[in-house]
């Protein structure tokens, strides 16, 4: 694929609304289409968006002959309909994260595009942030010696009543999947799978988890201590430590300005992505490595691996394992 890559929105919800307005800043991206379960919906976020072409079906969007890429914006419960609707349609998939409700239908989204010979790619920003793969690329290179801990959370409390979508476990409800996957992807990142997963968790009257606390362990001794809440205000700051230094991401460490490295016997460093682009979340280095991706004829991102999501998806069923939170798309 050469030229100007066509996006085609599914969804039309605040984190839908966030990517376009990023997209549309790409001098080589355009969104061309945008869908929702109805057209009035899909009309009122075309016209505030710019979009030309608005579907009230998503089974309209993914037949649409000048879309080359589905962006999936739905809750996750809707990811795994959504995305096999698209890769069934021959359309290369973004896929918000959480991936998807449970690991069995992470697997059954990679099998699809992987038959289809088609490109799929869990949304997660905070692997493409230039900040983060900055500090990935010290620690990798022994910057703090060898990782012992990472410590991340991510909590704020809502009035989330019954009736909302995090009080409801059809629709994945709880802290885990809309929160929680940030600090294990994070973790997931710096030492990847953990051998072994303990969690406790505070649980609604529906049966979704409110605050959540985990430790993962590794056999090469490495911890991971992280958290999640939507009933209590955290720092959402994460922190890396070795033998010889550690490394402070001290607020939204998902999606970061900057990170401070302290090594042993040196003076702190505060490091940088430099001046980025004015106006912009952050969401539009999801849509470059699709594009730089799509037209290298790859059915994957080196940057944000579908292995990689399948292994998040298993810890986060091990949690809800530990937890006892079920959803009815398990089984």
């Amino acid at each position: 694929m050469g030229g100007t890559v066509r996006w085609g929105v599914l969804a039309t919800g605040g984190i839908a609304a966030t990517f376009t307005a990023d997209v549309q800043r790409l001098p080589d991206a355009e969104v061309v289409a945008v869908a929702s379960r109805t057209e009035a919906s899909a009309r009122a976020f075309a016209e505030r968006h710019g979009i030309g072409r608005a579907h009230g079906s998503w089974a309209e969007l993914v037949a649409d002959d000048e879309v080359d890429v589905v962006y999936v914006a739905t809750p996750h419960s809707a990811h795994h309909a959504a995305a096999s609707l698209a890769l069934r349609a021959g359309k290369h998939v973004l896929c918000e994260k959480a991936f998807t409700l449970n690991s069995r239908e992470a697997k059954e989204l990679v099998a699809l595009a992987r038959e289809r010979g088609l490109f799929l790619m869990e949304a997660m920003w905070t692997y493409l942030n230039p900040v983060v793969r900055r500090l990935t690329e010290l620690v990798r290179d022994g910057a703090i010696g060898e990782v012992r801990t990472v410590q991340a959370d991510f909590g704020f409390a809502g009035d989330f009543g019954p009736g909302h979508r995090l009080r409801d476990p059809a629709l994945g409800g709880g802290a885990l999947l809309d929160l929680g996957v940030y600090p294990v992807s994070f973790a997931h990142l710096l030492l990847g799978e953990p051998d072994r997963v303990r969690a406790d968790a505070l649980l609604s009257p529906e049966g979704v988890d409110l605050n959540t606390g985990m430790l993962l362990g590794w056999d090469s001794g490495a911890t991971a201590l992280l958290s999640c809440s939507i009933v209590g205000h955290h720092p959402t700051a994460a922190t890396v430590i070795g033998t010889a230094g550690r490394i402070d991401l001290p607020r939204d460490f998902f999606h970061p300005d900057h990170f401070v490295l302290r090594r042993a016997g040196a003076e702190p460093e505060t490091i940088t992505s430099g001046p980025g682009p004015r106006g912009l979340s952050g969401m539009q280095y999801e849509a470059v490595e699709v594009a730089r991706a799509v037209r290298a004829g790859e059915t994957e991102s080196p940057l944000v691996p579908l292995e990689g999501s399948l292994a998040v998806m298993r810890t986060l069923d091990a949690v809800r394992d530990r937890i006892g939170v079920r959803y009815p798309a398990d089984r």
